[in-house]
């Protein structure tokens, strides 16, 4: 199926803020992301959506809203599946409590 950049981003914002929920809802900290394998399995799948999801924007979109790091965004997500193990844990929680929130606030201002 072809979806629009705008069904992406809706897709990404869904994704990021179901994740951010299930964190909330079970008071998951940095801590318990960074030690605790059932959580890491749990936050990847989220962030390979929402990673595949921008790699599939169109590039024109990508370019007119460059204030957004596309390219790490995506290249987290391939990160994630093609280096698994090499994944420092340090970092992703760094991504899903800090960098996460502040991308969802930025592509709901892209919906239309």
């Amino acid at each position: 199926m072809k979806y629009s950049d705008n069904d992406r981003l809706i897709k990404i914002l869904d994704k990021g803020r179901e994740l951010q929920k299930y964190l909330q809802d079970n008071a998951v900290t940095r801590d318990d992301l960074i030690n605790t394998v059932s959580l890491q399995w749990l936050v990847t799948t989220p962030l390979y959506n929402i990673g595949e999801h921008v790699y599939y924007l169109s590039d024109d979109f990508k370019k007119a809203h460059d204030n957004i790091p596309w390219a790490m965004i995506s290249g987290l997500r391939h990160r994630l599946v093609h280096d698994y193990e090499g994944t420092n844990w340090n970092i992703i929680a760094n991504v899903v409590f800090d960098d996460l929130p502040d991308l969802l606030d930025m592509v709901e201002t892209l919906i239309q």
